[in-house]
């Protein structure tokens, strides 16, 4: 018998493990600071250099590092060099329009976070609300509750008594419209009953006489010369009631 060939497939994984959370302090130990430095400041050159290529805008970097004679330069001098004379020779206010050092960028972090604590505290005091009106509806008795709890208690169930309302009001709106589209559409396809039908032959014979010359037993169309002549003959003694005792 022939053997036959076992064949293996191995399939690499990659596993990533979530990076801790960095704490944003001055590193004491001298070694360390100097590697997170230099891992760092690469990293940022190759974001800008990306950024570059990315969005075809022009870029520079220029980084001072402790206890270096020279700074770190992106791309090259002389580029940089072209960078900021176009950034100088642009009016002040251009320049300063979204400049921010690290004091603004503290103030604006600072401002985000009491944004955000005053809509957690919103969002704790609802639900505190909420809590006590379930309580409330529970059986508990409400006597003891502060001025505070029952301004806001009666602020929510003023709320919700307006959403209530609210919803009401367009249900049956919507029911109104629903029922008149429903009538619409039943007027215009059911059929026609004999004294409508005799109403609307009525309609056309009035008209058709509007047309007529009262003064001639012709029809006029469109006020051209060409006539229709009568096809009733009023000479004819078949219309005389006394005929023929006359």
């Amino acid at each position: 018998m022939s053997s036959i060939p076992h064949v293996t497939y191995c399939t690499q994984h990659t596993v990533y493990m979530a990076r801790k959370k960095v704490n944003l302090a001055w590193i004491a130990n001298d070694s360390t600071r100097r590697a997170t430095f230099k891992k760092r400041r690469k990293g940022l050159m190759k974001k800008v250099s990306e950024l570059s290529t990315l969005c075809d805008v022009k870029a520079c970097m220029i980084v001072y590092g402790p206890q270096e004679p020279h700074p770190e330069v992106w791309p090259s001098v002389p580029e940089a060099t072209r960078v900021l004379a176009r950034f100088k020779s642009m009016p002040e206010m251009e320049q300063c329009k979204k400049m921010m050092n690290q004091e603004g960028f503290l103030r604006q972090r600072v401002a985000k976070l009491q944004e955000q604590l005053r809509k957690q505290a919103r969002e704790n005091r609802e639900l505190e609300v909420a809590l006590l009106v379930h309580e409330g509806l529970a059986g508990r008795s409400l006597d003891d509750v502060s001025i505070e709890d029952a301004t806001s208690l009666a602020w929510m169930v003023e709320m919700k008594a307006k959403v209530v309302h609210d919803r009401i009001e367009r249900v049956r709106k919507e029911h109104v419209a629903a029922a008149l589209r429903t009538a619409e559409a039943a007027v215009a396809t059911r059929e026609k009953t004999p004294v409508e039908a005799a109403m609307e032959a009525l309609q056309r014979q009035d008209w058709f006489m509007e047309v007529m010359n009262p003064n001639d037993h012709n029809v006029m169309f469109g006020g051209g010369d060409e006539t229709i002549p009568s096809y009733i003959d009023h000479s004819s003694p078949w219309l005389d009631p006394y005929y023929p005792l006359n």
